[in-house]
């Protein structure tokens, strides 16, 4: 297998309305496997979150990472998504998320460290003409001199790859510590403002409203990859996620799969 690089694809849009955190699991797994299978073009995907959530890595304990009785009284949904890494807090309007699913050769030969710097490596650009100092954090994080801005996550299954990033807009960091254990113990001696700090948003950095920030990286992702063609998703793909989110995504099992 030889890599390939970002103008040998054909490069897809997908944004669509706000949809619930599991159908956002469930439709990460679905094009995961669509790619692979050659039934959808590489896709960036950017999401909109129709409710409050902490998305779970993988392979984390639910009881040592979120408060769920914190996340109940604030009506804050808990999944857990396909790839690893930490958990994210999610708020509607205060977060920018986007999934690239790609042909595997993309990184092919490339080590983790590798992989997770060069498909950031559009948004650190973007990020520059928004006037931000941003670079990449190993092994999954993009940060900048005042604090973290973005986390990462990969899935590879088959021909295909999942890179998907959280980035923070604008937080409410104190309903943040309140939900989730770990930030709650990485900064309870530090207080809440060490936790704005530690997590700075772009709103702060650039005083610009939400959608101006997604479309500028949606043009920076345009002119440095060789174009990007608006799509939706297909009725087929959407039936089968719904089908994810109601069997899968969405069950406590699920999860609770590492209690």
């Amino acid at each position: 297998m030889s890599r390939s690089g970002w103008h040998d694809h054909a490069w897809h849009l997908v944004h669509a309305g706000p949809q619930a955190p599991a159908l956002h699991m469930a439709l990460d797994d679905v094009m995961l496997d669509d790619v692979s299978a050659g039934r959808r073009p590489p896709t960036l995907r950017i999401w909109e979150w129709a409710a409050s959530a902490v998305v779970m890595g993988r392979f984390q304990s639910l009881r040592n990472e979120v408060d769920m009785q914190a996340a109940q009284r604030h009506g804050i949904e808990v999944v857990r998504r396909i790839s690893g890494g930490g958990a994210m807090f999610i708020e509607p309007g205060n977060t920018i998320t986007y999934s690239i699913v790609a042909p595997v050769t993309l990184v092919d030969g490339m080590t983790f460290e590798q992989a997770y710097a060069f498909m950031d490596q559009w948004v650190i650009e973007a990020l520059a003409t928004l006037g931000i100092k941003a670079w990449y954090q190993p092994l999954n994080d993009i940060t900048s001199s005042v604090g973290k801005i973005a986390g990462a996550a990969q899935a590879r299954r088959g021909g295909a790859m999942l890179h998907h990033v959280t980035m923070a807009y604008d937080i409410d960091a104190v309903r943040m510590l309140e939900v989730l254990r770990v930030g709650r113990e990485k900064l309870s001696d530090k207080g809440t403002t060490s936790a704005q700090k530690r997590v700075d948003p772009l709103r702060r950095q650039t005083g610009l409203p939400r959608d101006v920030v997604i479309e500028r990286m949606i043009e920076i992702f345009r002119s440095r990859h060789g174009g990007l063609v608006s799509d939706r998703l297909r009725a087929d793909e959407l039936a089968r996620a719904q089908a994810l989110a109601r069997d899968r995504f969405g069950t406590p099992e699920w999860t609770a799969l590492l209690p």
